[in-house]
């Protein structure tokens, strides 16, 4: 049987790591996975290795925690940091693994 939740994505620099992850657990997230990633954007393509790659966090939660992570992720790290976030419903299996 599928049930109906929402995959939250957060691409950002690794430095914020750490971060991410404390609001995700406070924010009533059950898991995550971890990829590293690069790319090019609005602002040009991520030059410089000193940082670090940058990660893709991705989450599946109900759809209030997805608001709630990306709330306090945009208050967070918005403004002063290279980061994107975004939302998509997905359907998945186990039910038991996501409450």
């Amino acid at each position: 049987m599928l049930i109906q939740l929402k995959k939250v994505t957060i691409v950002a620099e690794s430095l914020l790591k750490e971060g991410i992850l404390e609001i995700l657990k406070a924010q009533g997230s059950t898991g995550y996975t971890i990829t590293a990633c690069e790319g090019e954007g609005s602002k040009g393509i991520h030059a410089s290795d000193f940082e670090g790659r940058n990660i893709q966090i991705d989450t599946i939660v109900s759809s209030e925690v997805g608001q709630l992570v990306l709330t306090a992720v945009s208050e967070r790290y918005m403004k002063n940091y290279a980061l994107i976030a975004y939302m998509n419903d997905v359907e998945v299996v186990r039910e038991d693994k996501f409450k």
